[in-house]
């Protein structure tokens, strides 16, 4: 599959931003979910969505929470983009 070049990442999701996903077993940086292997995208969705659907997570650390929200939102963006193609 052909996937948007790093170069085309919008600059302010280039910031460094990261999630420690403990299914990928590291930390991942926002700019990396546009070439992200499909497989390793849908296991951070997963995770990420897993996080957001707890609400005692929110209270226990509000900036993973966040964090978790945005890449899974981003997640999803780029998913969509790929089944469309």
């Amino acid at each position: 599959m052909n996937y948007k070049p790093f170069q085309e990442v919008p600059q302010q999701e280039s910031k460094e931003k990261w999630f420690k996903s403990h299914l990928l077993g590291r930390e991942v940086e926002l700019k990396e979910l546009y070439e992200m292997p499909q497989g390793d995208l849908d296991l951070l969705m997963a995770e990420t969505a897993e996080l957001r659907s707890d609400q005692g997570n929110r209270e226990r650390n509000l900036g993973k929470f966040c964090t978790a929200g945005y890449f899974l939102e981003l997640g999803r963006i780029i998913d969509k983009r790929r089944s469309l193609d």
